[in-house]
């Protein structure tokens, strides 16, 4: 993707796609064209309606309209992914979504790559890294070019979490929340610093553990009180996708493949222009490697169960 005009695409105009497309309008951002599509065509061309209403006061205008696979993926360069049936209340695990959305995702990618894309896909749509993988079997595509939204907003509400704790600036805590976008996640404690100083250090192990466990939970809490999260992982996939657009090759626990697996899972990498840039190779304590496996056995069951 080398080009001045930025177009994007996003599959799915619900509470979550509906909130990335503020985010981006709403943002100073190089995105030219802005293309909602859902299986509801009335609701995109609503939202599409409702955003560009936006546009006489938001900071960068955007031709903003609802659209199809046909007309618009072909020159798309990204396209982001939020079809699928929610996350519902009662305490319903993302994994627990997977035979729902399974099939929804072929039917979103089958036509868009019929129709010629050659962008980068960014997944969010849960069980995110499941479908991560699905979206990348699917398209053809070389794995460069699917990143799935991964531990970018568990990572956020975990430095939120630890600022408030310390009374600082949650953009000061550099902490990662790894691994599955769901139960087995978990914090890279040993690489978690605030200006340097080593947070593990900072938090008694009993209140490490509370902090994990806090994050973790978080969305199932959200749920509880108000049905839906959608802010939040609205301001995250914004923030990834202008990590692309703008080729900032800034760090982020995206959803990207690794070969060794064979799945994908929330690891911090290196994104740009290109996609995914560079996967780091972080040294892990023994613990954190035994989770890390923990994790990439859940992901790489739901696969092989979405695969049958």
């Amino acid at each position: 993707m080398q080009k001045d005009n930025i177009k994007v695409m996003i599959v799915g105009t619900g509470n979550v796609g509906a909130s990335i497309g503020y985010c981006i309008v709403s943002s100073k951002t190089s995105v030219n064209e802005l293309v909602l599509v859902d299986i509801n065509e009335e609701d995109a061309e609503g939202e599409a309606m409702d955003l560009r209403d936006t546009l006489a006061v938001s900071p960068t205008y955007i031709n903003i309209h609802s659209g199809s696979y046909e007309k618009d993926a072909a020159d798309s360069d990204v396209i982001i992914i939020t079809a699928g049936i929610p996350q519902a209340k009662g305490g319903e695990t993302r994994m627990q979504l997977l035979q729902k959305n399974a099939g929804i995702i072929k039917s979103i990618v089958d036509p868009i790559m019929q129709a010629g894309f050659n962008g980068i896909f960014i997944v969010v749509s849960n069980p995110m890294d499941v479908m991560t993988y699905l979206v990348w079997k699917y398209s053809g595509l070389p794995s460069e070019q699917v990143i799935g939204s991964g531990t970018v907003l568990d990572s956020a509400r975990l430095r939120y979490t630890i600022s408030e704790k310390l009374n600082v600036s949650p953009k000061s805590v550099h902490a990662y929340q790894v691994g599955e976008h769901g139960d087995s996640e978990f914090t890279l404690w040993s690489t978690a610093d605030l200006g340097g100083m080593p947070l593990n250090r900072m938090f008694t192990p009993e209140e490490q553990n509370k902090i994990s466990e806090d994050t973790k939970n978080k969305a199932y809490e959200i749920i509880n009180r108000k049905g839906a999260t959608y802010y939040g992982i609205g301001a995250c996939v914004t923030d990834i996708l202008n990590n692309i657009i703008f080729d900032e090759r800034r760090v982020m626990p995206v959803s990207t493949y690794d070969a060794f697996t064979d799945s994908f899972f929330g690891w911090p990498t290196v994104i740009g222009r290109d996609g995914v840039l560079n996967r780091l190779e972080v040294k892990t304590t023994e613990e954190e490697g035994i989770k890390l496996q923990q994790s990439i056995n859940a992901i790489k069951a739901a696969i092989e169960e979405a695969t049958v």
